[in-house]
């Protein structure tokens, strides 16, 4: 593969994984490119895309980057969407949800922290599920997202507001779900968890 192909290929790989618009600033500093060079490739990769009639488009807002999927398969797209949205919280998307809840807003490197893996998978599951939403972003430097949850969270979980989630396990407690193979995780503690692992449906009469 020459220099030029793994450029173009790490350019759709970093566009692929971020999502959201990225300034060609940030995939030049990246790459380790001028902006010059870093911009005529997304012209030739997005070039790429329409001459193969691709599902996917390369797509620019305020001179930032970002891949979408072509209009054309918007249908489908939606229809998976709704799939994924219907499909039940796995115990990943439940701690990651938990981290939010209970800490108010946080971001997605507070949470990967605490968890001690990726999490963008559980996060995009919550956010399509309408459980958590982007809040805002942090005055640090990468201005990092901040994730928070919904008025839709509570009414799925019979809550009035965030006072009312029950009591966190205290540390001796931790320390016993550690031991015990049984327990894979917090909400395995039907005492401290219950509540949480039995949602209601909304008023929406959606499912969860």
């Amino acid at each position: 593969m020459s220099n030029k192909e793994n450029l173009l290929s790490s350019l759709e790989a970093m566009l692929f994984a971020a999502g959201d618009p990225v300034d060609a600033s940030k995939l030049a500093e990246v790459l380790e490119v001028d902006i010059e060079s870093v911009t005529k490739m997304l012209s030739h990769l997005g070039a790429m895309y329409d001459e193969r009639e691709s599902g996917l488009m390369l797509i620019k807002v305020d001179n930032k980057y970002q891949l979408c999927t072509r209009e054309k398969h918007s249908e489908e797209v939606r229809r998976l969407l709704e799939i994924k949205k219907n499909t039940p919280l796995s115990s990943a998307a439940f701690e990651v949800l938990a981290i939010i809840a209970y800490n108010k807003s946080v971001t997605r490197s507070f949470i990967e922290q605490v968890r001690g893996v990726d999490c963008s998978g559980p996060i995009s599951s919550l956010v399509q599920k309408g459980l958590i939403e982007e809040k805002g972003r942090l005055d640090l430097p990468g201005r990092p997202l901040v994730y928070g949850t919904t008025d839709r969270f509570l009414r799925c979980f019979s809550l009035n507001s965030l006072d009312d989630l029950p009591e966190l396990p205290n540390t001796e407690e931790i320390e016993k779900m550690g031991k015990d193979d049984s327990q894979t995780s917090l909400f395995d503690n039907e005492n401290a968890m219950d509540a949480i692992l039995t949602p209601v449906s909304d008023e929406e009469g959606e499912e969860e």
